[in-house]
């Protein structure tokens, strides 16, 4: 096994708020900027700004639209994401991994 190097974690999805949108967007498939809001603790600016990191990296789609005449903003995994998010685990399973005797 290889030695762990903590540089070798994707910084976009390292962050608190970003690793758990990940992580939620993993198992649900997509979220409402609401449930993602709700699920996170986040506030409304504050998941804003770490959505568009990740939207801006590729790792996620924002689909904008109307439900009831209110603004519904839907965010879902790409295929780039996923890829980035299973590299991710990976690497935390390694370090994981070389802690361990």
């Amino acid at each position: 096994m290889s030695a762990f190097n903590a540089d070798d974690l994707d910084p976009v999805i390292h962050g608190k708020l970003r690793l758990g949108v990940m992580a939620y967007l993993a198992s649900a498939g997509s979220a409402s900027f609401t449930t993602l809001r709700e699920k996170t603790g986040s506030t409304d600016g504050n998941l804003s700004t770490h959505l568009r990191k990740l939207e801006d990296r590729g790792y996620i789609k924002i689909t904008k639209s109307f439900e009831n005449r209110k603004p519904l903003s839907l965010a879902s995994m790409t295929d780039k994401g996923r890829e980035k998010w299973i590299d991710y685990l990976g690497k935390m399973r390694d370090l994981l991994g070389s802690n361990t005797s």
